[in-house]
């Protein structure tokens, strides 16, 4: 699986990037990789807060090898896709639901133009949001993959976060950054260990990033701490029993950013759901981990997808 690295720090023969516009006309930056030949079927793969598609090229050359046409786009407000506040590199949104709205529109447009079968997967921030997105009906793939996804975080303040969130971003801007420089606050860990134990693929991130530095979003916004506390309380009183699409959890139990607690007690509630567990040898970014915890990944992704839509 290692042959892939070649693309760590390019993009692919073949892969266009351009701009997606949502309804109301705000432009999406948007990564879209036609399969070779005849196709499996389609990813669409979206990625965490202040993350860009580029991050994940490793992973969309494995899927593409097997005949899969692959598609990303950058959410709003984030990497190439604008900002929405006056801080450059700040990442802010005024509601999850605006992010719905932009998943609604580009899956629904995406499964019209691209061959099934139809997986859509979701990293950290993307995998709360493909769930919620899977919960409300805005999208209906045919399987999901969830990677670390954000249905609790970890915070030394614990129950306290949510209100205190709230009170801090009506007590100023609310579009002005929470914090400056870790991923996260209190945290003694570096930010490259919190994200991966691999400081090769940590030092592509900051290759595509001193590359192209309007590609950068630093801490978020404290109106986008308001309203991720108030989107994974509500996905996780949502009625999840329904949501019948099969579904694969990837969790890193020691995930120092997102709280694997939660994404344990979620996933039995959905009936069509598989999970592959991850003890200390991985961390945040589990698809950019070291090449033993990488491999695992991939081969047990590749298998759930082996179920849906066989290797040709």
């Amino acid at each position: 699986m290692a042959v892939s690295r070649n693309f760590a720090r390019a993009i692919p023969d073949g892969a266009v990037i351009d701009r997606w516009s949502a309804p109301d006309g705000w432009p999406l930056r948007r990564f879209h990789w036609p399969a070779a030949g005849t196709p499996r079927g389609s990813i669409l793969f979206q990625s965490g807060r202040g993350d860009v598609f580029e991050k994940y090229i490793e992973s969309f050359a494995h899927w593409h090898g097997q005949g899969w046409t692959i598609t990303a786009f950058d959410w709003r407000g984030q990497g190439g896709s604008g900002r929405l506040t006056p801080k450059a590199d700040c990442g802010h949104i005024d509601d999850f639901a605006t992010y719905i709205a932009d998943l609604r529109a580009f899956a629904a447009a995406w499964q019209a133009e691209t061959p099934g079968t139809h997986v859509v997967m979701g990293h950290s921030m993307g995998g709360h949001l493909v769930l919620r997105g899977l919960a409300e009906g805005a999208i209906a793939p045919d399987a999901a993959v969830l990677i670390a996804p954000m249905l609790g975080v970890r915070s030394a303040l614990g129950k306290l976060a949510p209100p205190l969130a709230r009170v801090l971003a009506r007590l100023g801007d609310p579009r002005r950054p929470a914090w400056k420089g870790n991923e996260k606050p209190y945290a003694t860990e570096t930010r490259a260990n919190l994200l991966t134990h691999d400081p090769a693929r940590y030092a592509d991130e900051l290759w595509w990033q001193a590359r192209d530095r309007t590609l950068l979003t630093g801490a978020p916004s404290w109106q986008w701490l308001v309203a991720a506390f108030r989107s994974m309380a509500a996905l996780q009183a949502a009625s999840l029993e329904s949501v019948r699409t099969p579904l694969l959890f990837v969790i890193a139990e020691a995930d120092g950013l997102v709280d694997a607690r939660a994404a344990l007690r979620i996933a039995p509630r959905l009936p069509e759901a598989e999970l592959l567990r991850f003890g200390p040898e991985s961390a945040h970014e589990i698809l950019r981990e070291a090449d033993p915890v990488r491999n695992r990944a991939l081969a047990a992704i590749d298998g759930f997808l082996d179920a849906r839509a066989p290797r040709r």
